[in-house]
């Protein structure tokens, strides 16, 4: 690990402390998990699908489901 600085205003450094206090974890965790939700977050590899088969139309045409009977 290495330490780093980090310039806060000083509503943002009272809201991260009554944060910690409240959790009852350190200013440090809480920033170093904060980081990892939202610069280190996985990215997808491909579509997702919820269904079973192949799709019948493309997002292109997707409207084109309320032209059927």
């Amino acid at each position: 690990m290495e330490k780093t600085q980090v310039y806060l205003r000083d509503e943002e450094l009272a809201a991260l402390r009554e944060a910690a206090a409240r959790s009852g974890r350190s200013v440090a965790d809480l920033v170093r998990e904060a980081i990892r939700k939202q610069v280190l977050i996985p990215r997808t590899g491909g579509p997702v699908a919820i269904w079973d088969g192949e799709p019948r139309r493309t997002s292109i045409d997707h409207d084109s489901v309320h032209d059927e009977p």
